[in-house]
């Protein structure tokens, strides 16, 4: 299957191979090109920045630069639920989206639970306050659906073409070894300096040659202290990768559906790691259950270029899970995608100012 863009061999080549990951080095662009050439694509450093300066200015990229984990850096992030008429669909979507603290709203194919938003806030004590005032609000009851266990947070989305079936996965510092020996901790709050780079790549980098160094002087840093860091934060876990984060709709991933399963709580360890090792599924997690409204526990996304090729998927990830026990009708549910709602992203800014240690220099 075709994206719904036309995209030229070299595009497609780019699109793949950096999903996965980007150099963290001083040109960045000449080891990735290094790299697509030894296999098989003849590319220059210029031109990949080219590329991918063209394709972001397209939309075909929705950015480039470090995926900041956000609970890496502090507070929290909640998914709740919860059920709207559908004569007051609208109405209680614009009453929830009204708030700050909502990243994240979809309407999802569900005759019960058909709202489905995230509530990010820096203080996690406050999604209980959050969740008490949307349901004062609308009227409504909300359902919390914190993520207890991750077993794959990984959205990559294959175009045809070169290295269709590989991300090259060049990770911070391939090129360089780390300097430092110190032990990772992503339980560490930020120093001041820290706090001002994430919040200057939180957007992306520069399409630039050098766009460590710009990030660096656009916070009056050494640039070798920000491509350090940024490696450490990779290690750490703040950073899930540095790479090319795609548009998946240009891309004509336009059908989606979010699988939920009951399993028996003492095989979710199990199952999980092997619903998540599924290339196509991109998020799974394992979260509670709430009596009487709603019994499942493990949740896995899946992408499709069609409705057709979503439910072959969605069929593949019921094999899955029926290998460690009888699946019956009644122990899963797909809930597709019908609107976006909102789609602001994780407002990191208050996240991060509350997770910054105090400037002792």
């Amino acid at each position: 299957m075709d994206t719904d863009v036309a995209l030229v061999e070299r595009e497609r080549a780019v699109v793949n191979a950096f999903q996965g990951g980007f150099p963290v080095a001083a040109r960045p662009f000449e080891p990735a090109a290094a790299a697509l050439r030894a296999r098989g694509v003849d590319v220059s450093a210029g031109e990949v920045l080219g590329t991918i300066r063209d394709l972001s200015e397209r939309e075909v990229l929705s950015r480039f630069g470090p995926l900041i984990d956000a609970e890496a850096i502090g507070g929290t992030a909640v998914l709740a639920a919860t059920s709207a008429p559908d004569d007051r669909v609208d109405e209680i979507a614009e009453t929830i989206n009204a708030r700050r603290e909502v990243a994240h709203n979809y309407e999802r194919d569900h005759p019960e639970l058909n709202l489905w938003f995230v509530v990010s806030v820096a203080d996690a004590d406050r999604v209980p306050e959050v969740l008490t005032e949307i349901e004062a609000a609308t009227g409504r009851e909300t359902y919390a659906m914190p993520k207890r266990r991750e077993f794959e947070l990984e959205a990559r989305f294959p175009v045809d073409g070169p290295l269709s079936d590989e991300s090259l996965e060049i990770g911070p510092g391939a090129d360089e070894p780390s300097s430092s020996d110190t032990p990772a901790d992503a339980s560490s709050p930020l120093s001041p300096a820290e706090r001002d780079l994430v919040l200057e790549v939180q957007d992306g980098l520069p399409l630039s040659e050098t766009p460590y160094a710009d990030v660096a002087a656009a916070i009056d840093r050494d640039p070798d202290w920000v491509r350090e860091t940024i490696r450490r934060f990779d290690r750490e876990g703040k950073i899930r990768r540095v790479g090319v984060v795609p548009n998946h709709y240009a891309l004509g991933y336009t059908e989606n559906g979010m699988t939920v399963w009951d399993v028996p709580d003492d095989l979710v360890s199990e199952v999980g790691p092997a619903v998540a090792s599924l290339p196509f599924v991109t998020h799974c997690y394992e979260r509670p259950r709430h009596e009487g409204v709603w019994s499942y526990n493990l949740f896995a996304m899946v992408h499709g270029r069609s409705e057709g090729e979503c439910r072959r998927r969605i069929e593949r990830v019921r094999e899955t899970v029926a290998e460690y026990g009888d699946v019956r009708d009644d122990d899963w549910e797909t809930l597709f995608s019908t609107r976006i709602l909102k789609k602001t992203g994780i407002r990191l800014t208050e996240r991060v100012e509350a997770n910054t240690r105090p400037d002792t220099t």
